[in-house]
Order: C-alpha cells, then structure tokens, then sequence
C-alpha cells in the first residue's frame, strides 16, 4: 500500500492531498469519512461476539481538506444489541455523523430461505485496474466487470480493492474495508451513461457477515430517482459470495462526474 489519507497529530487526523474526492480539488472525499467513522466505532465499542450489522453514514456537508476529529457515543448497550454513533467534526463544526449496530452472534436458524441472494459468477480481476482519464482518478483499484464496456448503460458489476491505509500505516480492518467500498454504491446505481449527476447524501450499509480479503465486489439491485432526488442500492459481495446491501440516496448535482 502506498501512502496512508490521513495522519494523526495529536487528536487530528490530517489529510493527505489524495484524499480529496472527485466533485472538487479542494474537498474531503465521503468515502473517507465513512472510513474514519467505522474505524473509531470498532476501536471504541467492538467486541468478541458482537458484529457490526449496520453502518448508516450522513454526508450532510462538504468540507475542504481540513484536519478531522472523530467523537463517539455509546448510546445503547444491551444484552443482544449494541448502538453506537460517531461525529466527524473540522474546526468549520460537523461534517458528517454515523450510527453503528452490533448484534450478537447467535446460532443459524434452519431450514429452507427463500430469495436467498446468490453468489455472483464475476471471478477475481486478473487483468490490470481502470486508470481512467485526466482529471481526478480513484485512489482504488477498481475493475469494471458487466454487463459491458459501458458499465453506466445498464445493471453494473465492479469489483474494488483499496490501495492506501486509512490512517498512518494502521492495516484496514474488513469492516473499514467494508466501509470505504460502501460509497462506491452510489456511483454503481446512480450514474447514466454520460457520467454521474447525483451526489450521495448518505449511505447505509447492512452486514451479515464481515467480507474476507482484500477484494470486494458490488453488483447494482436498483435505482429510482424524481425532482432530482435518488435513491439506489448494490449487493456487496468478496470472493466467497454475498455478505451485505448497501443503500444510499443521492441529490441532483450541477456538474456531472464523468466516468473512471
């Protein structure tokens, strides 16, 4: 991995000039903010026993790129459930904030489930990642897979792999992992085939499990949109098959983000 996006000093973490996000030079990618927050609510409040189920994500306001602080708050703490939120915070005042639930593991019910999500047939990327062109490029390895050379025309497949620690050289966790992909649901279910015109406002990503390894795929399940408000979601999925959802809402943004 290269470079890490951010930097502790003291209670900041400082960020790098790669983790600006693609809608301006100046401007700290959501992506990054959902990251931080997963990272300090599994430092905080995880345990041996209790899985992250849910990450809600709200990116309620950008910021340029300034150092960040990330406060926690248990809120609940019981003997099946655990609900913890976090707030993102630059010397401009809060930026974004997130809500985690931890559910305690527990035996496998039995028995016959019906419209089970299946297992993707994308095999792991062998070819070399998109590189994509002048202009801002994703800080990630990311392999456009279905359902053509055209990813936006229809039902899209990716699969991503991140290439830089979140913060100094502390190793991703999966559920950072897991978090940082999640932003990516937005772009996969959004966008039209002349490039993204809807910037997500928040996004909530569900787990039944945590994904193993490095790689993570995503496969768009819908998009609805109206008056310039959208909605979307993706299965997540690595290379042992499904492990989550992710859905995000979006609002109609003046310029539009071509495509990686």
């Amino acid at each position: 991995m290269t470079s890490a996006f951010f930097t502790r000093k003291r209670d900041e973490l400082v960020p790098a000039p790669h983790a600006r996000g693609p809608w301006s030079p100046d401007m700290l990618h959501g992506r990054l903010l959902g990251g931080l927050a997963a990272r300090a609510l599994e430092e905080r409040h995880a345990e041996p026993g209790l899985r992250f189920a849910r990450l809600t994500v709200d990116l309620f306001r950008n910021s340029p790129l300034l150092p960040v602080t990330v406060e926690t708050t248990l809120v609940r703490d019981g003997r099946r459930i655990r609900v913890a939120d976090a707030v993102i915070s630059t010397d401009q005042g809060v930026i974004a904030r997130a809500g985690a639930v931890l559910l305690r593991e527990g035996e496998q019910p039995g028995g016959e489930r019906s419209h089970v999500t299946p297992a993707w047939d994308e095999p792991p990327p062998s070819g070399p990642p998109v590189t994509g062109g002048g202009g801002w490029r994703p800080p990630f390895d990311l392999w456009w897979t279905a359902p053509s050379a055209a990813p936006f025309a229809g039902p899209a497949r990716a699969w991503l792999r991140e290439t830089h620690p979140l913060v100094d050289d502390e190793p991703l966790t999966p559920l950072v992992r897991a978090a940082l992909a999640a932003d990516f649901a937005s772009p996969l279910a959004n966008a039209q085939p002349d490039g993204l015109r809807f910037i997500n406002a928040d996004y909530t990503m569900t787990l039944a499990r945590l994904p193993e390894g490095e790689l993570i795929g995503q496969e768009s399940a819908g998009h609805a949109s109206a008056d310039g408000i959208a909605t979307g979601k993706v299965a997540m999925h690595d290379t042992a098959g499904p492990f989550g959802f992710c859905v995000v809402t979006a609002i109609a943004n003046a310029v539009p983000l071509g495509r990686s």
